[in-house]
């Protein structure tokens, strides 16, 4: 997670255990859209790792859950994945996609717990995913895009830059950033705000500790590109005001994008839970 640099230094931010692995969080993010008419549109920027694996590749990730998590806390606000109608998908990585599925059954086929919703997914992206390289082929579900393009709602987005890339299913308002360091075609949801946008750093910016430059993970395909992509969109976001979610910080949902007097990028203000906030 913390790629070549040493643990002594990583250790600060997130101890390990006595197997080397750190507590990570697979949080997703709803966004409530109340519409003119009155009616609430429900997006939803990933899904999580879920509850999808077999117990022997559960122990080996460390998994602890046994229930659905992500349709838990939806139901905790009287919601159920019927109520989602569009799901935003920044790459097909089962932990960041494996929540799009049912529960593991021994013997049983995996189906599609978003019974509505439109599913939403770059180009490079799913091509990755359909064709993945020998790298990574691990990270993806074998039978997800099976069963995403036999759901009838799968919408592709195509786009020759991340300034011409529009969803129909989440129309004007909605914008992209596209990354390539880590895999590609990554697609970073932009929600607006009257308080400074709001992006999903997805794997490009996984927590609070990777807000640090220099910091990337072991699966990312090219660091120092991805380096640059950070620096690209922290630079947009401090001049707009913009915040982050982080979708793998075990403690911290959401950070404020700052630069100090040394021009060091940083997290600002936080929050850790941040329910019902105003956009």
């Amino acid at each position: 997670m913390f790629g070549n640099a040493p643990k002594p230094l990583w250790e600060r931010w997130i101890p390990a255990d006595d197997r080397n692995r750190i507590p990570l969080a697979c949080r997703a993010m709803l966004v409530e859209e109340t519409r003119p008419d009155g009616s609430v549109r429900r997006i939803l920027a990933e899904a999580g790792i879920g509850v999808f694996f077999d117990p022997k590749l559960r122990d080996r990730f460390g998994v602890e859950e046994e229930r659905h998590v992500l349709l838990d806390n939806l139901a905790a606000l009287g919601l159920a994945a019927s109520d989602i109608d569009v799901v935003v998908l920044s790459h097909l990585h089962f932990d960041h996609a494996g929540g799009l599925l049912t529960p593991f059954q021994e013997g049983g086929a995996s189906g599609l717990v978003f019974d509505r919703a439109t599913f939403v997914v770059g180009e490079e992206a799913w091509e990755r995913a359909t064709h993945p390289h020998a790298r990574d082929r691990a990270s993806f579900i074998p039978e997800l895009h099976t069963l995403l393009e036999q759901s009838g709602r799968l919408e592709v987005v195509r786009g020759a830059d991340a300034a011409s890339l529009r969803s129909e299913a989440l129309g004007p308002d909605y914008r992209f950033h596209v990354s390539e360091g880590h895999t590609p075609g990554l697609l970073l949801l932009e929600v607006p705000s009257e308080e400074g946008p709001i992006v999903f750093g997805g794997d490009l910016v996984p927590g609070r500790a990777w807000v640090h430059l220099p910091i990337t993970m072991g699966y990312d395909r090219y660091p120092e590109r991805l380096i640059e992509e950070k620096t690209a969109l922290f630079d947009v976001l401090v001049a707009r005001g913009g915040r982050l979610f982080f979708t793998h910080d075990p403690a911290i949902a959401m950070a404020r994008v700052v630069r100090d007097e040394k021009g060091r990028f940083g997290a600002g203000e936080v929050w850790e839970r941040p329910a019902r906030l105003p956009v």
